[in-house]
This record gives C-alpha cells, sequence and structure tokens, in this order.
C-alpha cells in the first residue's frame, strides 16, 4: 500500500472562501450524523480563512484551537483534509480514490476528528492528491471513466458527512503504468459529473497542473463550477486565473511558520485594499501559532488571534 508522501509547501500555496459565501452551503451533514445542528459561529467580517493540514502528521481539530480576541470568532472558516489519492488499478486500468492510514483515521473517527469542527461552523473538505502512479484528473479516457471517479468522491463526501472536495493537480506522473498523458476533456467531464452529484457542496481548484489549465471543452467552460479557486504558491501573491468573483479568489497563500510574519501581513492587506474574499494557509500544526496567524488576522478581520489548547 502506498502512502501519500508528506508534501513541504514552502513554494507555494493556495485556498480559501469567501465569508459570505461560504454561509450560502448552509448547515453541515453533522446534523444527520451527530443528531445535533452545527452551531453558528459569532459573526465575523472579512475574508474566508482556508487551513490545509497535512493530516500525515497534525490534528484536523487544530483548525478549531484559533478565535479572534474581538468578538469570539473563528479564524479558519474551512478545514481542509490533505490528502486522499487519485490511484491506479492496472489490472483494471482505472482510477480509484484512495486513503492512506492517516486519512482514513480521520474519516473513520469523524465523530472526534470532524464533526467538532463543523459544529463551530468550519466546513471540512477533502483534498485529492496524485500519487506518482500516472492516474490524474486530466488523463481520464473517457467521459465514463470520469464520471466513475466523480461518483467514488461524492460517495465519499456522503459517507463521512463532509462539505466538499479540493482538487490538487500534482504528483499524477502522468504516463506512468502506461496510462496517457493529460487530455482536453477529462477534467471538465470530472468536474462536472462531481457537480451533478453534489450540487450544493464545496468544489475548489488548488490552481496548479494539467487539470487547471483544462477548464473548457466542447464549448462547456467548468470555471463557474468551482467555488473557490486559489494561488499554489506560499509566500506569494498571484490571482489564479479563473473566471470567479474576488469575492471567491485567494491570490495570498501563507505556509504558517515558514512564511514570515511581515509577508503574512502584507498578503492579507493586499487581499483586503484589493477586495479578494478568501485568504490560504498551510500546514498549521499542533503548536501555539498564534502570533503568526495574528500576523494576519489582524489584518483581515482587526483583531489578534488566541489559541486554546
Amino acid at each position: 500500500m502506498k502512502f501519500t508522501p508528506v508534501r513541504s509547501r514552502a513554494r507555494r500555496a493556495a485556498l480559501a472562501l469567501s465569508a459570505v459565501a461560504a454561509l450560502a452551503f448552509g448547515t453541515t451533514a453533522t446534523a444527520t450524523t451527530t443528531g445535533a445542528a452545527a452551531a453558528p459561529a459569532p459573526a465575523k467580517q472579512g475574508p474566508t480563512s482556508v487551513a490545509y493540514i497535512e493530516v500525515n502528521n497534525n490534528s484536523m481539530l487544530n483548525a478549531g484551537k484559533y478565535t479572534l480576541a474581538d468578538g469570539g470568532g473563528n479564524v479558519f472558516d474551512v478545514a481542509v483534509i490533505f490528502a486522499a489519492n487519485i490511484n491506479y488499478d492496472t489490472g483494471t486500468k482505472s482510477a480509484y480514490l484512495h486513503f492512506n492510514e492517516n486519512v482514513q483515521r480521520v474519516l473513520d473517527n469523524a465523530a472526534t476528528q470532524i464533526r467538532p469542527l463543523q459544529q463551530k461552523g468550519i466546513k471540512v473538505v477533502l483534498s485529492v492528491l496524485g500519487n506518482h502512479q500516472g492516474a490524474g484528473f486530466a488523463n481520464f479516457p473517457s467521459r465514463q471513466a470520469a464520471s466513475a471517479f466523480a461518483r467514488q468522491l461524492s460517495d465519499a463526501v456522503a459517507e463521512y458527512g463532509l462539505d466538499g472536495i479540493d482538487f490538487d493537480d500534482e504528483y499524477a506522473e502522468y504516463g506512468n503504468n502506461g496510462t496517457a498523458q493529460p487530455n482536453d476533456s477529462s477534467f471538465v467531464h470530472l468536474v462536472t459529473a462531481l457537480r451533478a452529484n453534489m450540487p450544493d457542496k464545496i468544489i475548489s481548484l488548488y490552481n496548479i497542473g494539467p487539470a487547471a489549465s483544462r477548464l473548457s471543452y466542447g464549448g462547456v467552460d467548468v470555471s463557474t463550477e468551482f467555488d473557490y479557486a486559489w494561488n499554489p504558491y506560499y509566500g506569494t501573491w498571484q490571482v489564479p486565473g479563473i473566471a470567479l468573483p474576488k469575492s471567491k479568489l485567494s491570490p495570498a497563500a501563507v505556509e504558517i511558520g515558514r512564511t514570515s510574519q511581515s509577508t503574512s501581513a502584507d498578503l492579507a492587506r493586499r487581499t483586503v485594499d484589493e477586495g479578494y474574499g478568501v485568504y490560504l494557509t498551510y500546514n498549521l500544526d499542533g503548536g501555539d501559532r498564534s502570533s503568526d496567524v495574528s500576523a494576519f488576522t489582524r489584518e483581515l478581520y482587526g483583531s489578534e488571534a488566541v489559541h486554546t489548547p
């Protein structure tokens, strides 16, 4: 069994969700899974903050440990499970959704690892990443193959009570195991099918790889099917080249603990000044990162961040 490689994302970044837009998705699956509706977070004005969490090393619950000193709202609005994989079955010559032991542990223990975040009003999204086996979002051989994988994704969202799927087209290594190179139709078919399967869930794009540049085919442009897209290069500012409103874009991307606090603050200030609705962070660990987090919350929300162990 192959496990997801731990990724150093010091060189890139991206993810985010507009605070107002996030509310449009309504309550999470918490109500049906636990019998209790999600408690709304205290009101917070400003961009949506997103946290990718490497579950090979860190707990998803870290996303719920930060609140704003002024008002008590959640610092993070979206927590991303990093990462499931798109793997390749050489016998059936088809792609399939794979969870390494750490991702599987989070999902199997959703009651203690996911529901507490949702009950705070934090959305929980599953990131899906290539795994060096030749399978990727951009090389499905047919519409039917793309639709079959989309069904696996939406089934996982339903089974584990998640709030959506994040696409990250890295490490596929197209061509391995005799697989095809990227084509123009594959990702369009995949996103179209996934949106049909889960019309009210989040679909986000980590704006990198062959899939990210293949959003239109046969007169169909799937850009507007995404709820969010973000810059994939941490410590930088880069507006994703996708036809979405500013409220759904994160040109800023930071790696907590590696991007300097001054850079984090500068990117947050620019996010507000230029009217963008999302601020992406990566690699939130279990330590007290309130100093790093406050560097951007002061600019985004006018408040320090408080860490509660």
